[in-house]
């Protein structure tokens, strides 16, 4: 007689084994009817899941944390049912959950279009209007195999073929129609009701280039109509405020095909990168942070020493030199540990802190490339942290308080953080595994932090966790991380000497704040829309005259504001200052600075904010410490529109 444990602690006793859906209908009717699937014991399973021991339960409604998961995944079978309604020779290869949506492989004789995109969502609605049942079924390893290739099936034969022999495997159907699959799935596809495809891409099986070339056809699924409108309404307005597009308009980079996947910083950009790295710099020396500056081509012998070469090195550029192999550096850390190792280390020089603005790259593939998100040549506000063991808590704690404070800075108050664990390829015992993750628990503890789990997304020495910063219009941005590293000081032989005159391996902890700093910078072009807080603007004022014989006023008064440390621009055209005042509002100015008659006769200037807000007519003493507080305020700017 099965008892199940409720969310609530409350326990239904049953005569008989018993199914997900009886418990949702035995609970209550309203329930059994807003079902989707179950969680038994933590696993997410079908509705038709028999339960025949003892359990935990919980029903998952469109209100369930996992409700996305088992909508998206229901809704890409959908999607592929509708595909084959229509064009019954393609074929499904994979077809994954995603961040907002989902996608699916086809392989056909031509790609999909647009238009082929509005068939396939007509005929998915058709679909959830006939309400199928979807259902599950068990079949051997081989005699699926030996279904699909019947069916023409090949991709999906090749899936099976690398199950191990003798194991079974799942099918759903919907219908007529099915595919293999773990789920779990909705019951019927009456419950799919907001959905929408989104776009069409090329993609290789596997991920292989030198595999054939599919359609992917990606989509989004949601619990209602009202969330699926909010999700694209925040595409729009991400689209508003894309980085690639802000950045020509404001004149700020460029990239081109001559260096794919680096980044052409024009002087108004690079104004924006030396402002951040200032600022960077002046927090970390009053952290006790010592920045560092190492080389870019490192030897092979160093990176298989690390262990990179062999768990990194499809994402190294190589160069070879006098018949030696070189590596252009993905990373720091090694380098850092280089340094650490010039000169005896006493445990009382311990923490010791190094930090570096280090450019590095990584060969990452030309599709997954993206504007200043993803690139191959980055610079990352890097540092290493070489500590006790019994240092890991407070120096976390300092870290914590350190990243919390530069991003409320920046503007960023919400933030989560991931608990990332051991991954399948990884350096280091297990043992070395279980010491680093209790350290890095126990240090997150210590620091107050709430972190939600990330099975298996650990770097491949240690675990970390990984700060996720939440933008103007809800969106996630993984930026900064700390990890725990047992692993590369003993690769690399860095020693202290103890209390007690023996040697011993010191503690690295890897942490960034920004991460890369051109990623960074495209979160904050978008954040903003481009309207930069007054101490990022890379021009902080523009100073016009309404007449030509106001320049040379204008030009004295923004030599003035520029000798208090101003960034400020002059515009001398023979244009009318309302024209200058819109190009400039466009250009995200801050401040717009006017000067006529009036303004020259009281050594003045009209002042104006970028949002059309009247500031008054201010002396140039005014202006500059106007402008100077706001900047000063950075995040929290009063002005901010």
């Amino acid at each position: 007689m099965p008892v199940i444990t409720l969310p609530d602690g409350t326990q239904k006793p049953f005569a008989e084994a018993v199914s997900v859906t009886q418990v949702a209908h035995a609970i209550g009717a309203g329930l059994g009817k807003a079902a989707l699937a179950g969680k038994v014991n933590g696993k997410l399973v079908d509705l038709s899941y028999l339960i025949d021991t003892d359990v935990s339960l919980e029903i998952v409604t469109p209100k369930h944390a996992d409700a996305l998961e088992v909508l998206r995944h229901s809704t890409a079978h959908l999607l592929a049912q509708a595909v084959q309604s229509i064009y019954p020779e393609a074929q499904v290869t994979i077809g994954p959950v995603v961040d907002d949506g989902f996608f699916y492989d086809f392989a056909f004789s031509r790609p999909f279009t647009p238009d082929d995109l509005v068939l396939f969502e007509k005929k998915m609605h058709e679909l959830v209007k006939a309400d199928l049942p979807v259902s599950r079924r068990v079949m051997p390893r081989d005699e699926a195999i030996a279904l699909f290739r019947s069916m023409g099936e090949h991709y999906k034969a090749q899936i099976i073929d690398s199950i191990p022999v003798g194991e079974e495997v799942s099918l759903y159907g919907q219908g007529e129609w099915f595919d293999l699959c773990r789920g779990p799935h909705v019951p019927s596809t009456g419950k799919l009701k907001a959905f929408k495809l989104m776009k069409v891409a090329g993609a290789y099986w596997r991920g292989d280039a030198n595999n054939a070339q599919l359609t992917r056809v990606y989509g989004t699924a949601w619990a209602d109509e009202a969330q699926l409108k909010a999700y694209l309404t925040r595409l729009e307005e991400a689209e508003k405020r894309d980085h690639r597009r802000i950045g020509r308009e404001l004149d700020l980079f460029h990239q081109q095909e001559e260096a794919v996947g680096s980044v052409f910083w024009h002087p108004k950009g690079w104004t924006l990168w030396r402002t951040i790295e200032a600022y960077l710099r002046d927090r970390l020396e009053a952290a006790n942070y010592q920045e560092v500056k190492t080389p870019q081509l490192l030897d092979r012998v160093l990176w298989e020493k690390t262990g990179h070469w062999d768990n990194y090195r499809a994402n190294m550029f190589i160069a070879e030199s006098e018949e030696r192999v070189l590596a252009v550096k993905p990373m720091n850390c090694p380098c850092h540990v280089l340094i650490y190792k010039q000169g005896i280390k006493s445990y009382r020089d311990l923490p010791l802190r190094l930090a570096e603005f280090g450019s590095c790259h990584r060969n990452e593939p030309s599709g997954a490339l993206h504007g200043l998100m993803r690139v191959r040549a980055f610079t990352q506000d890097d540092a290493h942290i070489f500590c006790l063991e019994d240092q890991i808590n407070s120096e976390t704690v300092a870290f914590c308080a350190l990243l919390q404070s530069i991003y409320a800075d920046f503007g960023f108050t919400d933030v989560k953080v991931k608990f990332s664990t051991r991954p399948a390829q990884r350096a280091g015992s297990d043992e070395t595994w279980d010491r680093a993750e209790q350290a890095l628990e126990s240090a997150a503890r210590a620091a107050g932090l709430e972190v939600v789990l990330n099975p298996g997304e650990g770097a491949f020495y240690g675990p970390k966790l990984e700060f996720v910063l939440r933008d103007a219009i809800g969106r996630d941005w993984q930026c900064g991380t700390l990890q725990v590293d047992f692993v590369l000081p003993e690769r690399l032989d860095a020693e202290f000497v103890t209390d007690a005159g023996t040697r011993a391996r010191p503690v690295m902890l890897h942490r960034a704040i920004l991460g890369s700093f051109e990623r960074f910078i495209g979160i904050l072009i978008e954040n903003y829309a481009g309207k930069l807080p007054v101490w990022l603007a890379p021009v902080q004022a523009v100073v016009m005259g309404i007449t030509d014989r106001h320049a040379a006023f204008v030009q004295e008064a923004a030599d003035f504001l520029k000798n208090q440390g101003l960034r400020v621009e002059t515009d001398l055209r023979n244009e009318k200052v309302g024209f200058k005042i819109r190009e400039h509002t466009l250009q995200r100015v801050p401040f717009l600075l006017v000067a006529g008659d009036r303004e020259v006769e009281s050594r003045s200037l009209s002042v104006r904010w970028r949002s059309g807000e009247e500031l008054g007519s201010l002396s140039l003493e005014a202006v500059a410490e106007a402008i100077r507080a706001q900047s000063q305020r950075r995040g929290l700017s009063t002005l901010e529109d």
